[in-house]
């Protein structure tokens, strides 16, 4: 089964960036591109029952109005979707992207990204959806439950859509680090971008030495490297970076036994992707 690109779109003004970075993923790796928007089971839930806050006689034909009021909601919002859908495959085939399908599913967002987690190479979603979008520095309801429940690398996109040309690996050392430094080393997805390997922490003979290890493991897959250690705490530390270098993809792990590990699990997550500037390719 060859594996595709995922790209998760709602009504927030996130939309066409998740296509488009998406599309560049699929371009880039070679493979399919699916577009896809969930109808949350709720919007096609049942009217409520109001029979003890319904006036007797009103409320036979209220209860009628207000069936007939969802469903016309979601036939609406499955139009809407549809119609989502046929946008973004059009974007994306104009972006260069030769097969590309569309899946309109009814359900639990993170539950319907497990079920397809076997077809998935990547996924790409906003930072917020529809429901938080206009929620500045803060992440997406769905967000952090994703990145923990699912095991494929996901791409959390800002609203605008800047082609990758830097990319930086946050490195700690840790087995969680090494896995994501080969992880991109042998994917096609950076594949003649240069890499800012960064560790945040003292600038030590130890750490020079593990960031020269992990630099070499790059260099030997043809990666352009630059190794900078940077002083203070991990978050703000590899933030600030990010931005002095106008870099367009930050790279981390998603779990690890180290400081990094603390920003990426429980309330700390929040902070470490809300306050990105840019997009991040978040490896498990």
């Amino acid at each position: 089964m060859t594996k595709k690109v995922i790209a998760c779109i709602d009504t927030s003004c996130y939309a066409e960036a998740v296509c488009d970075y998406a599309a560049w993923a699929a371009n880039k790796l070679a493979v399919p591109m699916s577009v896809l928007h969930v109808l949350d089971k709720a919007v096609a839930a049942a009217t409520s029952d109001l029979s003890g806050s319904i006036g007797l006689g009103a409320q036979e034909a209220l209860l009628e109005q207000l069936a007939k009021l969802d469903e016309s909601k979601a036939k609406l919002a499955l139009e809407r979707g549809r119609l989502l859908l046929d946008a973004a495959k059009s974007r994306a085939e104009a972006a260069g992207v030769e097969s590309v399908d569309e899946r309109l599913r009814h359900g639990d967002f993170v539950d319907t990204l497990l079920e397809l987690e076997e077809q998935t190479r990547l996924l790409v979603i906003g930072k917020r959806g529809a429901g938080s979008s206009e929620a500045h520095g803060r992440i997406g309801l769905h967000v952090e439950q994703l990145i923990r429940s699912v095991e494929k690398p996901v791409l959390l996109s800002q609203q605008q859509f800047v082609e990758p040309k830097q990319v930086m690996l946050a490195y700690d050392g840790s087995a969680t680090a090494v896995k994501g430094l080969e992880m991109l080393s042998a994917s096609a997805l950076c594949r003649g971008l240069p890499v800012h390997l960064v560790m945040a922490g003292a600038d030590t003979e130890a750490t020079r030495a593990q960031l020269s290890q992990a630099a070499a493991l790059l260099e030997r897959a043809g990666f352009t490297v630059v190794q900078a250690i940077v002083a203070g705490e991990a978050e703000e530390a590899l933030h600030q970076y990010q931005q002095n270098q106008h870099i367009d993809l930050m790279v981390m792990g998603a779990y690890g036994h180290s400081r990094i590990r603390q920003f990426i699990l429980g309330s700390t997550t929040t902070a470490m992707l809300s306050k990105a500037r840019c997009s991040l390719l978040i490896l498990r």
